[in-house]
């Protein structure tokens, strides 16, 4: 089609059939119809404005007016287009468009039944989104989306088109809970798209690991030991916490959380928080940080020594204990030891729950500090007067004293005579006459029994008290009424290799020695005696100090037999006095130097 204005070769062809118009054609140029002229114009503006436009493409048009349930717009076509309301609603369903804006839209077709051109904004926007997505694929840039959903296998994101973010690729480590990222905006980038499918692959990792090498190189560079820094708390340990300083994670242990006591270092910091920290060392090769928090303050033991010197008082919380003490804590990064022997002036407390819980305020006094070795050892009894101080004044020797029975050991009962003061009955001082193995054959904790106040140590701290003494000594009334010689009866009540024990009185026990069972060798007495035996002995030694008396059978036996030499005989009538007087008077020497062990002269 030519345009207005434009010549046209004759042909040689032309008839006159061809009407007028045609001669004139034939015959050359003339003026045509200004009617005519106007149409042909509009036909080739037509023409030009579509010669390059396709149906599937993208055009620019302009709003003419809104409807109902369309909005109208002219896309230069020889008709408009009729495009849904619908597709020009926000997502809070308000119109984003009013009469005279411009928009894009895909050319459908050119022409529908009605005559309309067919165009559509929704499938335009998708057309330029596909496109632009398709871009960042090829030029591996970033794109952003929001999480709509968790789907099989990970997330269900828009970016203008619904696409996909594995769960494999959502971050750096791997994610337990994929639920936490619905509705977070992501930044990602395409790693897979296929239009014809509708398939788009993306990934968070990719940009992650992109930022954080790139990061990381910087911080490489920067870190030294000695600087301050920030960082993020990435996890959380038993033993400490781990600190993202850009690329690179640093340990701050627990120890180096604070001049203070910790349980956790969950009490102190959470996943998340913003800190700052001191780098305390740096493996540049093998990109290790150790780090410190509590270096950023003043250490607390540096003064220490001038704030609580020896003998003061101070106000204290107990924060653990122990099987031999409590640790108090005097002020933040300052703890020292109550021992549990300086809690109170009572010895015998067995462990410092007894006196104290975790938590409790205590008043104590400084009795040794070490700066260097960051300890203090602390006294709670120096609060209060001494009950030892007064000791000897109110406990004299041979008084008699009430108290109760507080711990037996195995060797005395320990006997606490008043607050904080308790003596010790020894075994040995419980009973004049029992044979006792263990003190609680006669005691009972709890029990409240008399001594007798044996000796005073204040010094020492030590009280002497005897129970036996209350009563009169049995031993020293049979030393009083007994001498070597005497005869008594006895019961054996107990039998060994070496003798047997005969009780002689209540409580009173002696020994007859195996040489003095009988005049002949006897190997094992049980084989001749038994236990509960009645029988006749004779006393041959006594020791008070020592407690022993010594026992002879034999020497019983012995004395019989003289008595029967002696006896009267015929042949005695013929014999003087004197030489009868003279023969025993031999007799009893010897005997005397058999049991004294000395010789003729000295009996």
């Amino acid at each position: 089609m030519s345009l207005a204005g434009d010549e046209v070769e004759p042909t040689q062809d032309t008839t006159e059939s061809e009407g007028p118009q045609r001669k004139r054609v034939a015959e050359g140029p003339a003026i045509e119809d200004p009617k005519d002229l106007d149409r042909q114009k509009m036909l080739e503006a037509y023409n030009d404005s579509f010669k390059n436009i396709a149906e599937g493409e993208v055009v620019t048009g302009t709003v003419l007016k809104i409807t109902g349930s369309k909005v109208v717009v002219d896309v230069g076509f020889k008709s408009e287009g009729l495009i849904p309301l619908e597709e020009f609603r926000d997502e809070d369903r308000n119109l984003d468009v009013k009469p005279g804006d411009k928009v894009d839209v895909l050319l459908e077709r050119t022409e529908d039944r009605h005559g309309y051109v067919v165009v559509s904004r929704q499938k335009a926007e998708r057309l330029k989104i596909w496109e632009a997505l398709e871009q960042a694929y090829y030029d591996q840039s970033v794109i952003t989306g929001r999480v709509i959903e968790r789907i099989k296998g990970g997330l269900a994101v828009d970016v203008g088109v619904r696409a996909f973010l594995p769960g494999s690729q959502v971050d750096l480590h791997p994610t337990r809970n994929l639920d936490s990222w619905c509705g977070e905006e992501l930044r990602m980038r395409v790693i897979k798209v296929n239009r014809r499918r509708g398939n788009i692959v993306l990934s968070r990792k990719a940009v992650l690991e992109e930022e954080y090498f790139r990061l990381k190189e910087k911080t490489l560079k920067e870190l030294e030991e000695g600087k301050v820094v920030s960082g993020t708390v990435k996890n959380i340990t038993d033993y400490g916490a781990f600190v993202d300083l850009g690329g690179i994670d640093g340990l701050l242990h627990i120890t180096d959380m604070t001049w203070g006591r910790v349980n956790h270092p969950s009490d102190l910091f959470k996943v998340g928080d913003e800190i700052e920290v001191k780098v305390l060392k740096f493996d540049r090769l093998e990109e290790k940080a150790s780090l410190g928090y509590k270096q950023l303050t003043e250490d607390p033991w540096l003064a220490a020594s001038q704030r609580y010197p020896e003998s003061t008082r101070v106000q204290t919380k107990v924060v653990s204990l122990t099987d031999y003490g409590a640790f108090v804590e005097l002020e933040e990064g300052i703890e020292g030891l109550i021992h549990i022997s300086e809690m109170t002036w009572n010895k015998r407390i067995k462990h410092p729950s007894k006196v104290v819980s975790v938590g409790d305020e205590v008043e104590a006094v400084v009795l040794d500090i070490d700066a260097e070795g960051r300890r203090i050892s602390l006294g709670m009894k120096q609060t209060e007067p001494n009950p030892w101080d007064q000791i000897e004044g109110k406990y004299a020797i041979n008084s008699i004293v009430t108290g109760t029975v507080q711990n037996l050991t195995d060797f005395g009962a320990f006997v606490e005579v008043e607050e904080g003061i308790e003596g010790l009955v020894h075994i040995s001082d419980i009973s004049w006459t029992k044979k006792i193995r263990h003190p609680a054959e006669v005691l009972e904790r709890g029990q409240e029994v008399s001594a007798v106040v044996l000796n005073v140590d204040a010094e020492n701290q030590r009280l002497s008290l005897g129970i036996k003494q209350l009563e009169p000594d049995n031993w020293e009334e049979f030393f009083s009424e007994h001498q070597i010689g005497d005869v008594v009866r006895g019961k054996i009540v107990r039998l060994a290799d070496f003798g047997a024990f005969v009780e002689v009185s209540e409580g009173i026990e002696g020994l007859c020695h195996v040489s003095e069972l009988s005049d002949k060798h006897i190997d094992h007495p049980q084989n001749h005696f038994k236990v509960g035996q009645e029988l006749e002995v004779k006393i041959i030694k006594l020791n008070l100090l020592e407690r022993k008396i010594g026992l002879s059978i034999k020497a019983l036996k012995e004395d019989s037999e003289s008595e029967e030499s002696w006896s009267y005989t015929p042949e005695m009538a013929t014999t003087s006095i004197g030489e009868i007087a003279g023969e025993q008077l031999g007799q009893l020497k010897k005997k005397a130097k058999q049991e004294k062990g000395g010789d003729d002269d000295e009996s």
